[in-house]
């Protein structure tokens, strides 16, 4: 009886109940569509336009209203987070092929149940998976043995177990090597990235600069200058990292077009690593013979990029340079040495055109670096052999408190381990994959050729901004404020002084 008047007390009318609990399911649907749903960008695109704010915020909560009434997309909303279930609409940060990554919040807390659930899809499981299923079959193995004996021969199976302690005191040095080369291999991908972006910045200055001395340089060479600095990021990155674009010229399984391909050796940058060139460098500098071996022949269609954005006096020179990219800079700097004098363009406006030149030139060097040099094999191999050995003898420790259970406990952690491994060795050379070149190199050609109509429009002053300015529109043809004379004086005097 008393729990029947608790429970009266504290009862609410079922029908305000149910339209509360609708008003709150609505109104969360309703912000988690508006946060985490780009579709609606690839759906609307084309009613943007002139519209006001107010206008496309009213238009997005109709569309998120349009699907609240859908149970079948909300009833696992609050497990998924900021994942919902239609993924496959979702507008991609890259395309697709590049293993691109959805808009919204992939890396949030608030997304653990899609990537708890898309743990077999994992590019690191799938890298690693040898190495942890030879672990966990292991385990899994000494943990039966460990059952048998322990029912038919205890004796023998006080033998399978060891105390922890020893692992819990591993456990600290293991930690420290896994960490310092991880971190390691991140200050290198950061390094990569950073050398990219003064490649980018240095590559836009330089077309600046470029653009505002064309009636000194001359158009012709401006636009073999502008095309030399298109092509010299798609060389770059074919020097650092293995061009799939080239055909060997003894393979038979591609057919080459005499009048549309081009020869030419691979252009590679050596490894600091690599035993047979450093034997055959120590043979050069004791004996003085050289027995380098005959190198492959390549072909490409120069009809690609980067061979097609390359002048015609420069391709064919270019393609038999044994370092591509800091060729272009070396052509780039001598069409800058032979700009002629003049009242605008002077050793001064020279020496900072090459300036940005050199700067491309330092990135060669700063790339080769990254490329050439690995981690020191002593380290890497120390730390996969303390790790190897550190999970071999972990379900000794582990099979007497939990049993049959060290199998699944080793999977778990021999993935955490050895993702962790396998994550500093992916990034530790950010071009091989780690870093989209071919996004970056795009972006340098966009920015110097393809958007050139439309760059080019800030460098042409309109000379009937003042008489525009003075039309006006409605209050500022009547406005005769201080401010209003002032700013047109102002303008007046800046078409005065415009060389």
């Amino acid at each position: 009886m008393r729990k029947t008047k608790i429970c009266r007390r504290i009862s609410f009318p079922k029908n305000k109940v149910i339209i509360l609990v609708g008003l709150l399911t609505s109104h969360s649907s309703r912000a988690f569509r508006l946060q985490t749903a780009p579709s609606w960008h690839d759906s609307h695109i084309k009613v943007f336009g002139s519209k006001p704010f107010h206008e496309l915020q009213d238009l997005m909560e109709g569309d998120a209203n349009d699907d609240d009434t859908d149970p079948k997309k909300s009833w696992l909303r609050w497990m998924s987070g900021g994942k919902p279930r239609d993924s496959g609409d979702m507008k991609l940060r890259e395309a697709e092929e590049l293993g691109g990554v959805p808009r919204n919040d992939r890396y949030s807390s608030r997304d653990w149940f899609h990537n708890t659930v898309s743990l077999p899809n994992s590019a690191i499981l799938r890298s690693i998976r040898s190495p942890v299923m030879f672990m966990t079959s292991w385990a899994a193995f000494i943990a039966l043995l460990y059952e048998h004996y322990q029912k038919t021969n205890p004796r023998i199976a006080s033998c399978f177990v060891i105390p922890s302690t020893p692992h819990s005191l591993m456990m600290s040095a293991l930690s420290l090597l896994l960490v310092f080369r991880t971190n390691s291999a991140y200050q290198r991908f950061a390094e990569g990235r950073k050398i990219w972006e003064s490649i980018i910045n240095s590559s836009r200055d330089l077309y600046r600069m470029c653009i505002l001395y064309e009636n000194e340089m001359g158009k012709e060479k401006r636009r073999r200058i502008q095309r030399l600095l298109a092509a010299f990021p798609y060389l770059l990155r074919h020097r650092i990292r293995p061009n799939l674009v080239m055909r060997r010229l003894d393979d038979e399984q591609f057919k080459r077009d005499p009048d549309n391909t081009l020869l030419l050796y691979q252009d590679s940058a050596a490894v600091d690593n690599d035993a047979e060139a450093a034997a055959i460098a120590t043979q050069e500098e004791t004996t003085g013979m050289s027995r380098r071996k005959t190198r492959p022949l390549f072909w490409v269609d120069k009809r690609t990029l980067p061979w097609r954005l390359l002048p015609t006096s420069a391709l064919l020179q270019c393609a038999r340079a044994q370092n591509r990219p800091l060729w272009v800079c070396d052509r780039m700097a001598k069409e800058l040495r032979t700009i002629p004098d003049g009242p605008y363009f002077t050793a001064r406006e020279r020496l900072s055109l090459i300036g940005h030149v050199e700067k491309l030139s330092h990135c060669i060097g700063a790339c080769e670096r990254i490329h050439q040099t690995a981690v020191p094999l002593n380290y890497a191999r120390h730390s996969l052999r303390g790790l190897t050995l550190w999970l071999l003898s972990l379900p000794f420790a582990l099979v007497q408190p939990i049993g049959l259970l060290t199998g699944p406990v080793l999977f778990l952690v021999s993935w955490l381990l050895f993702g962790v491994y396998e994550i500093g060795y992916s990034i530790e050379d950010p071009f091989q994959g780690t870093l989209r070149l071919s996004i970056l190199c795009d972006t340098v050609r966009r920015d110097v050729l393809a958007d050139e109509f439309a760059r080019k429009t800030a460098f042409t002053l309109n000379e009937n901004f003042d008489e525009e300015d003075e039309e006006g529109e409605g209050e500022e043809e009547n406005d005769n404020s201080e401010y209003m004379k002032g700013r047109r004086k102002g303008l007046r005097l800046v078409r005065t002084y415009d060389p």
